[in-house]
Parts: structure tokens; sequence; C-alpha cells
């Protein structure tokens, strides 16, 4: 038992490739140090970050494992570093990582950790704190979305997509949601979303700016985009948007580059944000974790938001389940359990 407790099981990265490079390995146990506590993770979240850093292309911050991927985990506390006082071990927690959740303990700041909403399970827990902090704090707390307002959510299947559908509903904001099916549109119009558009191809690359327009109040444009997807969907998302309008980016998935107009952003005077959790500073994340606990936690109490789980594998199938999220088919998260559970 002594030798149990002193090692975990992990999915490691051996190499960098694609997901079949992760490996399930026995790995040291963290230790928590002064601030800190130890998570038993119960449950993990798949996001298209991790098939970056499988990849070589999106490193883990200094103070986060680099060869295991994993940035958000819901489990129980399992100890306590020096100095930790607003914890107790048994606490249900989850928590935006910087990596390390493909694991069966993760050492966490104790100030980054939310509880476990009243009647979720592991699996839904799993399944909401980078996708909701992430849609929540794009376009309430950087874009000032607000009632009667109008956002563009660009991959509104993905889990930051269904949660911003979800956000936009309750703070009373329309939404305009792209998607690459009809059928993605469709189920996120029963968590609120208000127009659906499928992007079409050209020979300048996806086209939907107009069509988004027109679906807009007297065909002004929309307030903000929030753009998950990044590429050549930048130049057509602001020309989607209203005068003074916000565009947050926030993910890169059609490419790092774009062929910008730069006079329709000085002539409307468009702001342009880039945003990322995993990069922050300590304080912010801590900001980032009050968003849980205070913000939206009553919400997820009441079911008036809930995180959308398209699959549920188990932990040493993580490389199935890049591979599934790779493949563009998931509508909200795919989530891993551990033998913890």
């Amino acid at each position: 038992m002594p030798w149990r407790m002193a090692t975990m099981r992990a999915m490691v990265i051996s190499r960098f490739g694609g997901p079949e490079v992760l490996e399930v390995r026995d790995v040291p146990r963290p230790e928590p140090a002064l601030g800190q506590v130890r998570v038993r993770v119960m449950a993990t979240a798949v996001n298209r970050a991790d098939l970056l850093q499988c990849a070589g292309l999106y490193p883990a911050p200094a103070d986060s494992p680099s060869d295991i991927p994993g940035l958000e985990v819901a489990g129980e506390v399992e100890a306590l570093g020096p100095g930790v006082t607003d914890w107790q071990r048994g606490d249900r927690v989850m928590a935006v990582v910087g990596g390390g959740g493909y694991a069966e303990a993760v050492v966490v700041p104790s100030r980054t950790l939310a509880r476990v909403p009243e009647g979720l399970g592991w699996v839904e827990a799993a399944a909401i704190p980078e996708a909701f902090v992430t849609a929540y704090d794009a376009m309430v707390l950087q874009a000032g979305l607000g009632p009667g307002d109008t956002v563009l959510i660009h991959a509104a299947g993905s889990g930051v997509g269904t949660a911003a559908v979800q956000i936009a509903r309750i703070i009373g904001a329309q939404s305009i949601g792209t998607a690459r099916s009809t059928h993605k549109l469709e189920q996120a119009r029963e968590l609120g979303l208000t127009h659906g558009v499928v992007p079409s191809e050209s020979a300048d690359g996806p086209q939907f700016a107009d069509r988004v327009v027109a679906l807009t109040s007297r065909g002004r444009g929309v307030d903000v985009v929030l753009d998950l997807v990044g590429g050549a969907y930048v130049s057509e998302s602001l020309r989607a948007l209203r005068d003074q309008g916000r565009l947050v980016l926030v993910g890169l998935v059609a490419g790092r580059r774009a062929d910008i107009d730069l006079s329709l952003v000085l002539r409307q005077r468009l702001q342009i944000t880039g945003t990322v959790l995993r990069s922050r500073p300590l304080e912010q994340k801590i900001v980032a974790a009050r968003i849980l606990d205070h913000s939206l936690q009553h919400l997820f109490a009441s079911r008036a938001l809930r995180p959308v789980v398209d699959r549920v594998l188990p932990f040493h199938e993580a490389p199935e389940a890049l591979r599934y999220v790779a493949g563009n088919a998931s509508f909200g998260k795919v989530v891993l359990t551990t033998d913890c559970a």
C-alpha cells in the first residue's frame, strides 16, 4: 500500500505526435506545497489544447507537468499543503489547471478551486470549468455582453460554444451560432441559440458575415463575436460586427494567421481582444475560480445552466477520446473517468 500511495497512474506524452503518443505509466504522486492541495481526480474533460500539447505545439506552464495533459478536473481534496485553511479533505471540488489532469491526482493552488455544485456528479462537474469560465470571462467580463445585445458564437457545438449559448440566454442576449452542420445548430437551439448559420466555403475562405448581419436588428451587425476558430473566420467576423463591436479571439483551430481589413477596424472603431486561461498569472486564475463559485454556482445548482457531455470514456481510452474530439463529431464535452470515481 505505501508504494501505491507514493505513485499514481497518469497518461504521459511519450513523444510528440498524435493521440497515440499517450501511454499509461506509474509516476510519482505529487505532494502539495505551501498554499496547495492535492486533488484525487475523479474525472477530467478533453480539450483541443490537449491535442496541441501532444503535438509539442502548446507547452504547459512552468508550474505544471510538461508531459501530462489535462486542463480541467473534478475530484476530492486528498491532501492539504502548509497554510491551507479554506478546504478540508473530502471536499468535492473542480478546477481549471495548467496541466496534469490526465492523472489520478493533481496538485492545485487552493484558491483556484471551486466547489462542485449541489446535485452534480463527477462527469458533469469535469465538463464545467474550462468551458464556462472561458465563455463567461470572454463574453461578459472582457467584451461586456449584456441584456439586449447580440453575440456571434463560432463553433457553437463545442464545449465553450455550448456554454456560451447558455450564458447568453441567461443574461438576456440574442445569440447567432455557426457550426459545420445543421444538426449541431439544431442541438444548440435546445440550449437557447437564437439563430444558426452554416458557413459556406469559397476560394476566399468561409462566408457567413452577410447572413449574420441580416439576422440582426435593422441589419446593424452583432455587438460581440466569440471566435473559437481563428484563421479566416476573423476577417469575416469583423464584417459581421456593428460600429464599436468587440471580437474576442479564444481559439485558433482554423489557423494562426488572418488577412484583416484594417480600414474596417478603424472606420467602425472595432476592438479585437485575444485571451487564454492557461498562461495567466495565479491572481487571474483565482479570479476565474471566483467566477465559478460566485457568479455561476447557483445557476448550475438550479439547472439553469448545465454542462453538455457528448461522450464518457474510461481513463485508459484517452487516445481514443482525443481522436474523437479531433474528428469534430462531438457536441459539447468529452469526459474521461478514472478508477478513483
